[in-house]
């Protein structure tokens, strides 16, 4: 039993010694490499939270194949007279899906320098042509009768046709209405 203790406490004697060692080198390693232990995780966590999301893939807004035009004064849509218009044709195309664009008439103001604009719109094969403005509304009656099949919606003093329709009125309510109902029958025309 003697040998049997004395085998332990030399084996206990030889476990301290070797912890005591393993104590003794960390104490003598520089402490640096836990800072940088820390610094990597931190960096690793920050740089997760901060990493920018993925951006939606755009959206393309699909349009159906009717388009819709106006020709305005030299002010564009921007004029008091074209602004009812150009709101009612946009919110019939975000209802509809209808293309809507404008033109402005650009050099001189007259009903010949627009019938130029006019039939360019015609010849781009706008499904309806929405004119505003004393030019453009001035050289309706003449692009009419050049392009019968091409349709036309005059907002000002001119004359009905058999494919030019008018809308003589001064609220800008009732107008941007006039100009949404046009080019939603565009669409559902076409349905």
């Amino acid at each position: 039993m003697l040998g049997g203790g004395v085998g332990r406490r030399a084996r206990d004697a030889r476990r301290t010694r070797r912890g005591d060692a393993v104590v003794r080198w960390l104490r003598t390693r520089p402490l640096w490499w836990p800072v940088a232990a820390a610094a990597l995780v931190a960096a690793v966590v920050v740089g997760w939270a901060l990493w920018p999301e993925d951006e939606p893939a755009p959206r393309q807004r699909e349009y159906r194949a009717e388009t819709a035009c106006l020709l305005t004064g030299a002010q564009g849509v921007t004029a008091p007279e074209s602004r009812p218009v150009w709101a009612g044709m946009q919110e019939a195309s975000l209802a509809t899906r209808v293309k809507v664009q404008f033109l402005e008439v650009d050099g001189p103001q007259t009903a010949e320098n627009a019938q130029t604009f006019l039939a360019s719109l015609v010849q781009g094969r706008c499904d309806v042509i929405l004119l505003v403005g004393e030019a453009p509304v001035g050289a309706v009656a003449a692009t009419a009768a050049r392009f019968p099949a091409a349709r036309f919606v005059a907002f000002g003093a001119a004359s009905p046709g058999p494919n030019v329709s008018v809308v003589d009125v001064t609220d800008p309510a009732v107008v941007q209405r006039e100009a949404r109902d046009r080019v939603t029958a565009l669409a559902s025309a076409k349905d």
